[in-house]
């Protein structure tokens, strides 16, 4: 069994309290995305929103109960994760802040470029997106064909689309993937400013998750100066390809807590809806918060293990497939404790179904999570057990 120190269970209280507040308007911003900006003096919302901002370039970073906390670790990003969530996961998606973008900037960027980006973050809530995924080929880098030119005059062009990005209209910069040459070393990431000749984006109507407001992205020759390209200084074995593994591998524990907290959330709600229960309801109900409860523990696990080597996500995998199935059968589960028609008379429950089924697709689906686990299995990295 992992517990959690008196810090990580202070920040866990504190993440409980603001999450009380995110339910009263998660199904305002389910129906409109626009609402966001309503939310942005929540104190989870403001914790977001500098989450990932490492202590050099915030020194004076509020304390949480007497503690700091900036999210560079697997570990404390989980633990936030699952308690904002409960509240709305919608809500977390939708905050402004480093957000995805923020992993690989401390990976890949230079002092200059974590000056420059760090410093967008500061001057005002600033929303991030992270560009990978395109319509015709996924994640599947081997295959992007988004492309990153010479421009003729010291700087680079960007060509290409992208899909399925959080915060896309809503975002002011980002990174996006790109190839700059043929083979496994070619693709690059640069940072992108929106408002860039030739960059437009549009929200993708969605079932779940609404409040993360994806979007379709178009990149018609894109400028892009040679100082925003990541990993410059680094050598190519470490750009790419290698610094996106990386970068899923510490992010996978907390998307896997999101799905533990919408889970969570769920179970909680027929707690406080369903005021008496048979002995057979009671017992089920149990049941699935032990369910809860061995999840948690192997999500846990899973941050602790790529703090310690961020290269071993194999664990983190299995934690975020488990944890999306878990939310997709729990919530599912909720509905029936309210007969026929739930979902037309329980909004709320309606709500947290779809947006279970989204966690799904975020950060690989659970065939992709499969494999990586499979290949652990393979190489000795896990325990069967």
């Amino acid at each position: 069994m992992i517990e959690l120190d008196e810090r990580l269970s202070t920040a866990r209280g504190h993440a409980r309290d603001w999450a009380r507040d995110l339910r009263s308007t998660a199904l305002e911003l389910d129906r409109d995305p626009d609402t966001v900006h309503r939310c942005l003096e929540n104190p989870a919302v403001r914790h977001l929103s500098t989450m990932l901002i490492p202590e050099p370039w915030l020194p004076d970073r509020p304390l949480i109960g007497g503690y700091r906390f900036d999210g560079m670790t697997a570990m404390e990003r989980v633990v936030f994760a699952e308690e904002i969530a409960a509240g709305d996961a919608g809500m977390m998606l939708a905050a402004p802040g480093p957000s995805l973008s923020g992993v690989l900037i401390d990976l890949l960027a230079d002092r200059d470029q974590k000056e420059w980006f760090y410093g967008r973050m500061l001057a005002a809530p600033t929303w991030t997106f992270f560009a990978l995924t395109e319509p015709e080929h996924g994640s599947d880098a081997g295959a992007m064909q988004t492309a990153l030119e010479p421009d003729g005059e010291g700087g680079l062009l960007l060509r290409g689309a992208k899909r399925y990005i959080g915060n896309g209209t809503r975002a002011s910069v980002g990174v996006v993937f790109a190839r700059d040459r043929p083979g496994p070393l070619g693709a690059t990431a640069v940072l992108v400013e929106t408002t860039a000749p030739g960059f437009k984006a549009e929200p993708i109507p969605t079932v779940g998750l609404r409040g993360a407001q994806l979007s379709a992205i178009w990149l018609d020759q894109v400028p892009v100066p040679a100082e925003r390209v990541l990993g410059r200084h680094l050598s190519p074995t470490r750009r790419g390809v290698w610094s996106g593994v990386q970068m899923f591998n510490r992010l996978r524990p907390g998307v896997a807590a999101i799905a533990l907290g919408i889970a969570r959330s769920a179970h909680e709600y027929v707690a406080e809806h369903r005021l008496s229960l048979s002995k057979a309801e009671r017992s089920r109900w149990e049941r699935t918060g032990r369910r809860i409860a061995g999840v948690r523990q192997l999500i846990l696990r899973a941050a602790a293990v790529v703090d310690a080597r961020p290269s071993d996500g194999h664990l983190a995998s299995a934690a975020k497939a488990r944890a999306a199935r878990l939310a997709e059968e729990v919530t599912l589960e909720a509905l029936d404790y309210f007969g026929p028609g739930a979902r037309l008379t329980q909004p709320m429950l309606d709500k947290l179904v779809r947006d279970a089924r989204g966690v799904e697709f975020m950060e690989g689906t659970g065939n992709i999570q499969r494999l990586n686990t499979f290949q652990g299995l393979l190489q000795g990295k896990l325990d069967r057990d």
